[in-house]
């Protein structure tokens, strides 16, 4: 670039540069896939890799071509087959290399379809270290091969394989750095894509998905042994645009799976709202009553499947709907709901008890809920105990609100050194007062009633529901010991009983900190493990050896090291919800003897 006589740069034509298309994906992935990430988030970029190819063998399930997709891992290799129609052999190259190019721009062939924007598999060509597309259709076959985009080798011939396209590629470390696969969360998905579209076969690496009866099969899956207050109710329109299921169950709070065009939309949308609309004015319109929503609601857990055209996602990832479906979704859900209670009259009579049920006790919380107010209001007008920070999660107008976390530690030591040190800016600190009540088996009220549990929740900023979070990552530090691990499972209990959304979609994390410090005059190493120790111990001379005991022995500069950019994290993740249940029953429950017989059989000596 031109500089000036200061040796300043000059703005001039040549400043101004052209990028093509795929040189222009890899130098900006956020724009395409989102975030990079490791494999160890289901949001990080090589899902969203596996997403988009696996997209397109569905759009062929979809349109009545091919019942069976085929997808291998072997390392850092993914390979899918479909058995579709195989992508026109005149066009294999142009689809998986150029953008805008495809098929899914024609209404009459592709109606419900989430890759609309013609970038999909050609983002993962670009991101990945090499790529191969293979179509076999009407006999003949089409191959080009990649790497980082660009075209190596294309060759065509008789085929002999069914038609149907296979693609297969692996990650760029260049772009994903160090990475790796977590089978858990691609089943995940692929379970997903199974539960909406039933008669779909998926085999991956052996294992089979497949389900029958769609959105009803994914709540009987996720509530497992879970008690319900009735059968499931499972509805689909004719039509096939519209499908959902749901049930009460004895938890707090409300949990929705949603979805738009087989795509799981882990944030909802306007389509899960119209959903949760459509329920209540079913409810009401058969009851002759005019319950309040939040009583109709807790206890729910319902699934909702639309498909429509050209969706408009709230982001590139499209975890999040923007489409106005209100109009005609709200209509279709309560007239569905209202049919189905006239056709039950015992299950009606369940649904209106459950409802009454709510009512009673959300009149009974808000009298503990005003006592509650009003003695946090003789104490201070701040919550005790929280230093707060200036930036928050639910200002959507901030640019650094994804930063935002909230440290609940134990102690004034640890919590004194972690204030001493955190970004005043995103960083809040909560400090409790040893264990916290073991929450399980109790009712809401406990929040109420118990000074320091209701301090949490109104730090937080949940107390109506997840939308008032206040931070983006709620983080459990506490010490690396039994009695921190005994804190750290209250806590999560806590936040599993009263506030299970807020695990599970991905806020809550524990903080990983140093269990030994190797150093000299020199240098000095943080460890986590006794492996990273003897590795620290045989890199450096001299060297002296600390181990931390608690979080109150680590000054506030080296803990400054520890919650910087540095920061290690570990997502607490749920896989399935009848985990949450049949976890916090053996972990936390009364079951004593059952617990001892487990610590006997599985305990290690350690010499």
């Amino acid at each position: 670039m031109a500089k000036d006589a200061t040796g300043k740069p000059v703005y001039d034509d040549d400043s101004i540069k052209t990028l093509d298309p795929l040189a222009h994906i890899r130098l900006r992935t956020g724009m395409y896939i989102g975030r990079l990430g490791d494999g160890t988030n289901p949001a990080d970029g090589i899902y969203v890799l596996l997403k988009e190819v696996v997209d397109n063998a569905i759009d062929e399930f979809i349109l009545g071509h091919g019942r069976r997709i085929e997808i291998t891992r072997v390392d850092n290799v993914i390979t899918v087959r479909d058995y579709g129609r195989g992508i026109p052999l005149g066009k294999v190259i142009d689809c998986v290399s150029k953008i805008n190019t495809g098929g899914k721009y024609n209404d009459e062939v592709y109606q419900f379809s989430v890759g609309l924007n013609g970038v999909g598999t050609k983002a993962v060509n670009a991101l990945a270290a090499r790529f191969a597309v293979v179509s076999h259709r009407e006999g003949r076959f089409k191959r080009g091969e990649f790497r980082q985009g660009r075209l190596t080798k294309e060759e065509d011939g008789a085929a002999k394989e069914p038609d149907g396209t296979l693609v297969e590629f692996e990650p760029d470390p260049e772009i994903f750095k160090v990475f790796s696969w977590h089978d858990e969360f691609i089943a995940k998905r692929l379970r997903y894509y199974c539960y909406l579209n039933a008669g779909l076969k998926i085999i991956y690496n052996g294992q089979t998905f497949t389900s029958a009866n769609g959105l009803k099969d994914l709540l009987a899956d996720e509530l497992g042994g879970e008690e319900t207050v009735y059968e499931v109710f499972h509805h689909r329109e004719k039509d096939g645009r519209l499908e959902f299921a749901f049930t009460h169950t004895g938890a707090y709070g409300e949990n929705y799976f949603s979805f738009v065009n087989g795509q799981f939309t882990n944030d909802g949308g306007t389509h899960q709202s119209a959903f949760r609309e459509g329920v209540v004015k079913g409810v009401n319109e058969f009851a002759k009553k005019s319950f309040a929503g939040e009583d109709v609601r807790e206890g729910l857990v319902g699934a909702v499947a639309v498909k429509i055209q050209e969706p408009v996602f709230e982001s590139q990832t499209k975890n999040k709907l923007g489409s106005d479906v209100r109009s005609w979704m709200v209509p279709l859900v309560k007239e569905a709901v209202e049919r189905w209670l006239h056709a039950t009259p015992e299950v009606a009579r369940k649904v209106i008890e459950k409802i009454q049920a709510n009512e009673r006790l959300r009149t009974e919380l808000s009298k503990i809920k005003k006592d509650a107010r009003e003695r946090a209001k003789s104490v201070a007008l701040r919550i005790p105990k929280l230093r707060d920070c200036k930036i928050h999660w639910n200002e959507s107008d901030e640019k650094r609100r994804e930063e935002t976390s909230l440290f609940i530690t134990e102690g004034d030591s640890a919590g004194g050194s972690l204030v001493a040190c955190r970004d005043v800016d995103t960083q809040a600190i909560f400090t409790i007062k040893g264990k916290p009540l073991n929450c399980f088996g109790l009712g809401k009220e406990t929040v109420y009633k118990n000074e320091e549990l209701y301090h949490i929740m109104s730090a937080l900023g949940v107390e109506n529901g997840i939308d008032g979070l206040r931070y983006n990552k709620v983080i459990l530090a506490t010490d690396a010991d039994v009695d921190g691990m005994h804190i750290r499972n209250l806590l999560l209990t806590f936040f599993l009983r009263f506030f299970e959304e807020v695990v599970v979609r991905g806020h809550i994390h524990v903080l990983e900190t140093p269990l030994f410090r190797v150093r000299n005059k020199q240098r000095t190493l943080y460890c986590y493990s006794e492996a990273e120790r003897d590795a620290a111990v045989a890199t450096i001379s001299s060297p002296e050896v600390t181990r931390f005991k608690g979080l109150g022995e680590i000054s506030p500069k080296e803990f400054g090291q520890f919650i910087g950019k540095d920061i290690r994290l570990v997502k607490v993740d749920i896989e399935s919800m009848h985990e949450i249940s049949s976890a916090l029953q053996f972990y936390m429950g009364k079951n004593t003897p059952e617990r001892k017989a487990f610590i006997i059989d599985n305990l290690v000596y350690e010499t």
